[in-house]
Formats: structure tokens, sequence, C-alpha cells
């Protein structure tokens, strides 16, 4: 049977930056920013998934990635490919909206979005966040301020705070 044009398989590609908090994987579907992931992160596909590595696909990604680490960049401009459900798609909109060096707890996102009782389901879809960093999940906090799960791991998460707040100590 004659496979229909719009079922053809989407061209993935990988290539691996550093960075100081350790190297990482960026993903590109058709050319377009999908997945940026740490080592160890909860979360993350299996490598198999990320196609071959070629680096073409990611010269503005890791141009804007090196200006943010420098501290010169405070909002990220790229296209991406938020692949997800339509609730957790809503989570990683929100999540881009969220300022450089500021936060929200997950019962604010929740809030935003029209679903006060949502927080825990705000969590689960910031968890799941394909994008880290540039989609900026490292900014929510506990409703206490204090620092919760990250797919990246909390000391990431707190250094990422702290670089963001002008507090990091390299």
């Amino acid at each position: 049977m004659k496979q229909h044009p719009a079922a053809q398989h989407s061209a993935t590609q990988h290539t691996v930056l550093d960075s100081p908090y350790g190297p990482l994987t960026l993903i590109a579907t058709d050319g377009v920013l999908s997945g940026l992931y740490m080592v160890g992160q909860r979360h993350r596909p299996p490598e198999e998934t990320f196609g071959e590595r070629d680096d073409t696909p990611f010269d503005e990604a890791a141009d804007q990635l090196a200006a943010y680490f420098a501290g010169e960049l405070k909002e990220f401009t790229l296209e991406l490919r938020l692949v997800g459900t339509p609730f957790q798609r809503s989570v990683w909109e929100q999540l881009r909206r969220i300022p450089y060096g500021e936060t929200r707890s997950y019962g604010e996102l929740a809030e935003v979005l029209g679903s006060p009782r949502a927080s825990r389901a705000v969590g689960l879809a910031n968890g799941r966040n394909p994008i880290g960093i540039i989609v900026p999940c490292h900014r929510v906090v506990g409703a206490n301020g204090g620092l919760t799960g990250y797919g990246g791991g909390l000391d990431r998460k707190k250094r990422l705070l702290d670089f963001e707040s002008g507090t990091a100590l390299f």
C-alpha cells in the first residue's frame, strides 16, 4: 500500500552543546527546535529518537543560548515545535511569558489558565516541557516560593534561578 505524502515521517536531527549546566542535547524536527534536554533529565526521550547528529539546523539556537549564558539575552525568539496535549501546550505558552529573573507558582499559572484548582496538573505539564531553559520551566516554584521538582534536577534549577537573579556564584 502506498503511503500518502502527508503521512511521511518527519526529519529529526540533533546536536550537543556545552553549557554552564552540562551538555545540552538539542533536537530539531523538520528544521524547527523541538527538544532541549540535559544529561540525566527526567522524561528525556531515548537517544535513538534524536535522529542523526547534524549541527545545521541549530545555528540560531546555539547563538541565542550562548547570548543567554553570557547574560546578554533575556528572551528567546526561536521558532519552536512544542508537541504535547492542548493543556500542556497552554502551560508551556504561559511559561514563555514569565519574565527573565522572575518566578511564578504552579497555582499562579493555574489561575492564569482559568483553572485555579489545577496546580498539580500544571506541575505535571511543567515537568513534561520538552524544551528546557528556552521554555523556562525552571522559573516555576512552590506556593511558598520554595524550589520544587525540576526535570533537570533541583541543583540546576537553583543555579539557573541564581544566574537570572544575578546572585550566581560560578
